[in-house]
């Protein structure tokens, strides 16, 4: 069972935060016995508690990040890759560059990854067309025009490329 990505990030903190605490208390009691482990631990807690609350939002920002565009950028990225091998063993380079057996494995994943719920509509529909082309195996330069059109879709779909928005 996979626990939500925010739920292992915010115990990552907690965690993070007890090692700190308890390298402040590890320091005091080096320097002054049980004391001087109290006051270490103390003012570590109070330095780490500060800094949450001056500065709370990277953690919150990178779960954000993470459950947002970033998972569908990901699988548009290998639904190109896997279209480019499946094109590859389509269209080879050598005559005996690549056997049916090869070709029907490519094809199967390509369709199989193309088919993905989280892929973006632009993505999902160049892939398509990609597949077509491909599956006609007839046209070499139908075939690349539809990769290079979903390589296009792709790299629009990127959340820091897209046309009026900032870089992050």
């Amino acid at each position: 069972m996979t626990s939500p990505l925010s739920t292992r990030v915010y115990v990552m903190t907690v965690a993070l935060l007890v090692c700190v605490v308890s390298s402040g208390a590890c320091f005091g009691f080096v320097l002054d016995n049980w004391s001087g482990a109290v006051v270490g631990a103390t003012t570590t807690s109070l330095g780490a508690g500060f800094g949450m609350l001056a500065r709370p939002r990277p953690a919150v920002t990178s779960v954000q990040a993470v459950s947002g565009d970033g998972y569908a950028e990901g699988i548009a990225d290998t639904v190109l890759l896997s279209i480019a091998m499946y094109e590859a063993a389509v269209f080879p380079l050598t005559s005996d560059g690549a056997s049916d057996e090869e070709q029907e494995a490519r094809r199967t994943v390509a369709y199989r990854l193309s088919a993905y719920d989280g892929l973006p509509r632009s993505v999902r529909v160049s892939a398509a067309a990609a597949l077509e082309a491909l599956d006609d195996g007839l046209d070499a330069e139908r075939a690349r025009a539809a990769v290079k059109d979903l390589s296009l879709a792709v790299y629009d779909c990127r959340g820091n490329r897209r046309p009026g928005r900032e870089p992050r």
